[in-house]
């Protein structure tokens, strides 16, 4: 998978001791690619923690999804893999999640969403109440055929492409997620379907004939008033009431960070209470690096050198602007520690400018401030922060 992929893709710990309490419910839940999955985490945040789920995060991320799936439900998500994707011909995914082909790509990605919480046991039911084969309609509208074999539900879409489920009933605090190992693709051609229009009922946790409708409405994450009055990032808004992680995937100029902080496993961390300051540099701050230094970084072998790279640019507490400028001292310098143990200089200014010092000697301007998170505050840098 090329750069252009791995930038897209959507953080687990700077501290050892910063880890999830499970409840006996979240307990029973299965891992997916080794990683444990929480009942009491949403769609998306669950995919974000997935290792094998990385594309499907960034196609999620690329369509304008994610605050959808990120929304009350419930929905069922029929989750294509890594190797899933990779399955496709070559160029397929770096082609549909260019910009001007959000449609088609939005496309692909509802047809793998039903408006439902249906569980594999309801699932099944379905499928031997019709006689071994249920039609099911998605939020794409397209309709998967649902059967089984070999004691495994398959799902047929309109291609006549066969996906397996291999890890069922990964339950969401927003509805469940079953994992699959084939892309589903609608019809070639089928006419659009409307997405406000009445679809067929589906059985949902025993709940006979639950009709599954979504419009305009439900499919426009409901956005907080508490976040109106941030500033936006790269033209999205960024919402007060959500944490570091969440504004981040949101954002389409930190593309790269998201995909750092997911390769170093610091997901889990910068989602906890904090609070935290995150300078976040951007794609194009990213882009200046050496050619290859990205793609250098977040393979496995180098992923201590990764985490303490992101780790610099992240300090304990809510370092606003103001805060700032009450700290400073007469030239507007004020010292600070990252995580990572390496210090950073902020120097702010009476008119609200503030340029950013690392230990290697470089400067950076924060260039969108006071991005205010439900657990900190972000601040936009237009340069990678590096340790000595």
């Amino acid at each position: 998978m090329n750069r252009t992929i791995k930038a897209l893709l959507a953080v687990t710990m700077l501290t050892p001791v910063a880890a999830f309490a499970q409840s006996d419910d979240m307990a029973e839940n299965p891992t997916v690619g080794g990683a444990p999955m929480m009942a009491d985490m949403n769609i998306v945040e669950n995919a974000m923690n997935s290792p094998i789920h990385t594309t499907l995060v960034a196609a999620v991320q690329a369509a304008g999804l994610v605050e959808t799936l990120q929304g009350e439900g419930p929905f069922t998500v029929f989750a294509p893999t890594d190797d899933a994707f990779a399955a496709l011909p070559e160029g397929t995914v770096e082609t549909l999640v260019m910009p001007e082909n959000k449609e088609q790509l939005t496309k692909i990605l509802t047809c793998h969403v039903v408006a439902a919480n249906a569980m594999s046991d309801a699932i099944m039911g379905m499928i031997e109440d019709d006689g071994g084969r249920h039609p099911v309609p998605t939020v794409g509208g397209c309709t998967l055929q649902a059967y089984m074999e070999d004691g495994e539900i398959k799902l047929e879409d309109e291609m006549g492409n066969v996906a397996t489920v291999t890890t069922a009933d990964v339950v969401q605090s927003n509805g469940v997620i079953h994992v699959i190992d084939t892309v589903l693709l609608p019809g070639s051609d089928e006419e659009e379907a409307s997405m406000d229009g009445e679809m067929d009922t589906m059985q949902s946790d025993g709940d006979m004939g639950t009709e599954m409708t979504m419009d305009d409405s439900e499919m426009d994450s409901d956005m907080s008033m508490d976040g109106n009055d941030n500033p936006t990032v790269g033209g999205a808004p960024m919402m007060a009431d959500m944490n570091i992680i969440e504004n981040a995937v949101n954002s389409p100029i930190h593309t790269t960070l998201v995909a750092a902080v997911q390769a170093a496993g610091l997901v889990e961390t910068l989602q906890g209470e904090g609070p935290f300051t995150v300078f976040a540099p951007t794609d194009e701050a990213f882009a200046a690096l050496p050619d290859g230094t990205v793609d250098t970084l977040l393979m496995e072998e180098n992923l201590g050198q990764l985490q303490k790279v992101l780790t610099a640019h992240v300090v304990p507490g809510t370092w606003t602007t103001q805060a700032l400028m009450d700290a400073a001292d007469s030239d507007g310098f004020v010292q600070l520690e990252a995580v990572s143990g390496d210090a950073l200089t902020a120097q702010v200014f009476d008119s609200g400018s503030i340029y950013m010092f690392d230990e290697s000697g470089n400067v950076y301007e924060v260039s969108t401030a006071d991005v205010m998170q439900s657990n900190g505050v972000i601040q936009v840098v237009d340069g990678v922060l590096l340790p000595n």
